[in-house]
Parts: C-alpha cells; sequence; structure tokens
C-alpha cells in the first residue's frame, strides 16, 4: 500500500525516515530504525513512517513517559487497579492471534494478526487519549486506518455499524473470573466514525509492538472519544445494521452512552468532565471539545444533540 496525503505540511518522501517493524508467521518484532530511506527496509518488514493526519493539540503536547503510559491504564481483564495491567497481563499469550472480520462484508473471514496488516503501510501517529476519569495521555501509535484494513473485506450497504470483541478467555485473562463487567468486551463504532481516517488499528507503540497490558497484539484507537472506546486485544470485528451492545453501555447505561465522545459540557453523573489532569502533571487544565479533535470530526454529529446522544 503507498500512503499519499494531501496535508501541504506532508514531508517529501525523501525527508521520510522510516522505520521497521518485522513480521514473521507468529508476532511482531521491533526492529529499530531505518535510516536509509525504504530501499534500505527488508522486503518481509512494514514501513512505519510518521504520519501527517492533522492530529488536534495532540501534536504540540510532548509524549508522555512510555513507563507511565504502560504502567496505568485500564484493562479490567487483568485486574480494577490502574497498576493491575502492568502486574498481571503476563498471563496473556498474543502468539498465535487472529482477528475475524464478519457480518455485512463481501469476503469475511480470519486472519493472524500480521496478515491482516502486512499488505499495509503502518503509520506512527501521535495521539491524545482522555480517559473518562478526567487523565490524559499522549502516546505514538503504530498501526493502520482501520477503514484500509475492512476495505480488503468489502463491507456491503448493511454494514451500518461496526462492533469489536476482546478475547474471551479466563486463564490467560483472570480478571473475566470476575463479574466487574459482562464478558467477553465488546465495543462499537457507527460506521462513519470506524472509516474516519483518524481510527486505527493499532500494532505498537513507542517504537515497538503493543505491550500486553495496552492491548497485545492489536486494539483500536479513536482519539475523540474516552479511552473505553478503545478496545484491546481484538479476536472480532462485526459489521451490522443496527446499533451493536457495549459493555459499558450494558453495565452502567445512565453513565456510559453509546458516541462516548469527549465532550467537556456533558459531566459524567459523579464527575465533571470540564477539566483534565495530563499524567505526569499536577496542574488540571480545559477539556477541548472531541479531544481538540473537533476541526476533523465534528462533521460527523452534524444536527445530532450531543448531549442526548452522548
Amino acid at each position: 500500500m503507498i500512503l499519499r496525503s494531501d496535508d501541504p505540511s506532508a514531508p517529501k518522501p525523501s525527508e521520510i525516515t522510516p522505520k521497521a517493524l518485522y513480521l514473521d508467521r507468529r508476532r511482531f518484532i521491533a526492529a529499530g530504525v531505518a535510516a536509509l530511506g525504504l530501499s534500505a527496509v527488508p522486503a518481509k518488514a512494514a514501513v512505519v513512517i510518521r504520519s501527517t493526519v492533522p492530529g488536534g493539540p495532540a501534536v504540540a503536547d510532548k509524549p508522555t513517559a512510555r513507563d507511565s503510559a504502560t504502567g496505568y491504564n485500564n484493562f479490567y481483564e487483568f485486574g480494577t487497579d490502574k497498576e493491575d495491567p502492568q502486574r498481571n497481563a503476563h498471563t496473556l499469550r498474543p502468539d498465535p492471534w487472529s482477528v475475524r472480520v464478519e457480518g455485512a462484508v463481501a469476503k469475511p473471514g480470519a486472519l493472524a494478526v500480521e496478515d491482516l496488516i502486512r499488505p499495509h503501510v503502518l503509520e506512527e501517529r501521535v495521539y491524545r487519549l482522555r480517559c473518562v476519569e478526567g487523565w490524559s495521555m499522549v502516546i505514538p501509535w503504530i498501526g493502520v486506518p482501520l477503514r484500509d484494513v475492512l476495505a480488503r473485506f468489502e463491507p456491503t450497504l448493511g454494514a451500518k455499524f461496526v462492533a469489536f470483541e476482546t478475547l474471551l478467555d479466563p486463564e490467560r485473562m483472570p480478571g473475566q473470573r470476575r463479574s466487574v463487567l459482562e464478558w467477553p468486551y465488546r465495543e462499537g463504532l457507527r460506521i462513519d466514525e470506524a472509516m474516519h481516517p483518524l481510527t486505527l488499528l493499532a500494532v505498537g507503540m513507542y517504537g515497538e509492538v503493543l505491550p500486553n497490558q495496552n492491548g497485545a497484539p492489536v486494539r483500536l484507537v479513536v482519539p475523540w472519544k474516552y479511552g473505553f472506546k478503545s478496545i484491546k486485544s481484538i479476536v472480532r470485528i462485526s459489521l451490522v445494521e443496527a446499533q451493536p451492545p457495549t459493555s459499558w453501555g450494558r453495565s452502567a447505561p445512565g453513565e456510559y452512552g453509546f458516541y462516548s465522545n469527549v465532550n467537556p459540557t456533558v459531566d459524567h453523573p459523579r464527575w465533571s468532565q470540564a477539566k483534565e489532569r495530563p499524567i505526569g502533571s499536577f496542574l488540571r487544565r480545559d477539556t477541548l471539545m472531541f479531544n481538540g479533535y473537533a476541526d476533523q470530526v465534528a462533521g460527523l454529529y452534524a444536527g445530532m444533540d450531543l448531549r442526548k446522544d452522548f
């Protein structure tokens, strides 16, 4: 796949410093920086370029320290405390792993993660993640636009929504032995949200493959929505006609709506969303509409009542 950009600020091909993530049949292996141009990248590698997709405030913020991004997060499959995923996710075995794409597509099927990603140029995109609890991070993700992956399965006219499902395996994900949520974890997007160029299917972060605690081997990243919409360790993607149920929507429908867009004017029932605290800072700052990506995504919701459709 050849990546092109209409952004006038995009670098010339000769100015791009590619990175490589070597792939074998079983797993991605981080291979460091390839500094001699595209021709220097081994044929079996997936090229990683720095994305020029407009990124809202994230392009101006410094990335969060890697140790913070990998050591403080939500992944209830490994515990409900923020530090639990890093402590407990060693039980996850992301190798081998496959993702099934089904439903309203002309070519349903299951592919190993490396085969799902291999035909595409991997991009490094610096996105800001805003958690519903009020903290935020800036993370350099590595992945491909979800729309490019879905296009290979040829969505049909019946594809109005996209449903996602996490692995169900209490042995590898011991947090699923507790009934804190209905397992497996499920999330969903409207088809135009899924096909938006900012929506990323991520396989790495900080120049490396995804750590277990951050959703290995493949996760969703939707930067204008609260973090719980970015489902981790995906095994199934279904294109469907009706709005799919979501885990947090089932657990607390009055607190977690289907859209879950970052909106400082719509408070969570138990706390305000008007302010946020970047991890690594003691200071709070104003939360931006759509997490700062309003210029890119506000048009998706034109005419909608964002207090009703929260």
